[in-house]
């Protein structure tokens, strides 16, 4: 029966000629990149944002990309170059985009990454449903 290379007695030694020992333990959990960290991030403030407001925010996508586009629309003034948001049209639900690299750069700490991401995707849902950000949190802000 062929087992897993981590179960074996015997490895193979580390001068190229054969397997290496497991990069990673088996318990424990694998390195996460800054990129899936702060995927992780704007989940859970949408998972505690729908435990709040499901019938808000269940209509809506939300999506994480790069960095924003080069070239804004002609209409936006100050285009937001951390987040977006587009209404529903022809079929095609609301979105709130939010764009990693803006967000990411300007925060120092994890914990300012974490408000920033917050703050974003409150800001971003009270603008599609005209609303002020204090009615979607009170602590949008802080």
């Amino acid at each position: 029966m062929l087992q897993p290379p981590w179960n074996e007695r015997v490895y193979r030694n580390r001068h190229g000629r054969g397997m290496r020992t497991p990069m990673f333990g088996i318990r424990l959990p694998r390195y996460r990149t800054r990129t899936g960290m702060f995927d992780d991030m704007v989940a859970a403030q949408i998972r505690r944002l729908n435990e709040a407001w499901p019938d808000l925010i269940q209509p809506l996508q939300f999506a994480v990309e790069d960095v924003p586009p080069s070239d804004p629309v002609p209409w936006q003034v100050n285009p937001n170059m951390a987040s977006q948001c587009f209404p529903a049209s022809h079929g095609i639900p609301a979105r709130v985009v939010l764009y990693r690299m803006p967000i990411q750069t300007e925060a120092r700490t994890k914990m300012e990454l974490q408000l920033a991401i917050r703050d974003e995707v409150v800001a971003r849902v009270a603008e599609l449903y005209g609303r002020r950000p204090e009615e979607i949190d009170p602590d949008w802000g802080f």
